[in-house]
């Protein structure tokens, strides 16, 4: 029995590896699943959208978490990382329907910024209202599309994408916008003791 050892060595890694991508990134393969060409398509482009705008919300959310001041510092530190976390459960999510129905999901950060519909913040610190209305104005223009998206899928007979949307897309960001807007009413903190 003869042994052949690499000319790097036995255990050296073959670090320098390339190869053709194995599937474009507007490729729709087809998937087992009972649902036409036409519909997958449509749902993947939506989904990348969605899949782009959430991504970008998420980093809003901890820009805010590691930016924000002022005597409502603990309290929206604690707000903005929890729904950091929360949207990237629905960025997985979203990924993966994607892939279930043979697309590409969107991954890198330089990819997002070509895709997404929301606008870029600056790269400094802003005031906790500046910050909480930017991120109300990310919800609803991701609750808007996620509505459009979910009617379509519903239309093309694409259940899985329309449960996914109104189910964990729609309801998480609903609800967190709620508690972001109620940080928008204006009430004081505190009120004078009244003179008599």
């Amino acid at each position: 029995m003869s042994i052949t050892i690499s000319q790097n060595g036995p255990a050296t890694p073959l670090v320098h590896q390339s190869a053709r991508e194995l599937q474009e990134y507007e490729q729709v393969v087809e998937m087992p699943l009972a649902l036409g060409h036409a519909p997958r398509q449509q749902s993947v482009e939506n989904l990348n959208q969605l899949l782009a705008d959430t991504i970008t919300l998420r980093d809003m959310y901890k820009k805010h978490h590691w930016q924000v001041s002022g005597p409502t510092f603990y309290q929206l530190h604690l707000l903005f990382d929890k729904h950091a976390g929360e949207q990237a459960e629905l960025i997985d999510a979203i990924a993966e329907r994607i892939m279930t129905l043979g697309g590409i999901s969107v991954a890198m950060a330089h990819d997002v910024v070509e895709i997404t519909s929301i606008p870029r913040l600056p790269k400094g610190r802003e005031e906790p209202p500046v910050q909480i209305a930017r991120l109300s104005q990310a919800h609803e223009r991701i609750l808007l599309s996620a509505r459009s998206m979910a009617k379509q899928a519903a239309e093309s007979g694409d259940d899985g994408t329309n449960d996914l949307l109104v189910s964990q897309v729609i309801r998480t960001n609903e609800l967190q916008a709620w508690f972001i807007a109620e940080h928008l009413v204006d009430t004081p903190l505190i009120h004078p003791a009244e003179q008599r």
